[in-house]
């Protein structure tokens, strides 16, 4: 990383994981299934994509874009007519990056019952106003969720450097 960011992200106030963690819920129409009723993993997908940009830019408050998506893991259906609820949050700050997890559920609207339906993990960077990456505030997890978060988060972070350091070597 250019030292001028280093620099920058030690001006910048710290936040916590709750600053920024949305949670919303879309009802799951035809426009979004198959001819039998079961949502599309892509558009399950992109509604992952837009919570985790919205709580990036929220973090950040600059613009974010997708760097990555760690595998998606689909544990159960989700139909038309049920509530796709998402909930996120930012896990882990780089310099100019940071890690989004998200959750994926399914709820019947008439009973309520709620199925966990996937998770995932997003990387995504803040970009300056000429479209490079700039600094952004830290994340300080509070309770032991966010830390065991954070901590899973580290982890994934030192997986990624690995495998591209791997892809870089050939």
């Amino acid at each position: 990383m250019a030292a001028g960011l280093r620099v920058t992200v030690g001006a910048l106030k710290p936040k916590h994981p709750s600053d920024s963690a949305l949670t919303t819920a879309r009802l799951m129409m035809p426009t979004d299934a198959n001819i039998m009723g079961n949502v599309f993993g892509g558009a399950i997908m992109r509604y992952m994509d837009e919570i985790a940009g919205i709580v990036a830019v929220r973090h950040a408050e600059k613009n974010c874009v997708t760097a990555s998506v760690d595998r998606m893991n689909f544990y159960a259906p989700v139909y038309v007519g049920n509530l796709l609820i998402l909930k996120a949050s930012v896990n882990y700050v780089g310099t100019s990056s940071m890690e989004v997890g998200v959750r994926i559920e399914a709820q019947d609207p008439s009973t309520r019952r709620t199925t966990h339906t996937g998770s995932c993990h997003l990387t995504f960077v803040a970009l300056d106003e000429s479209g490079k990456p700039t600094p952004i505030p830290q994340v300080v997890p509070q309770t032991a969720e966010e830390k065991r978060r954070y901590r899973n988060a580290q982890e994934r972070r030192k997986l990624r450097e690995a495998e591209a350091r791997s892809l870089h070597k050939g």
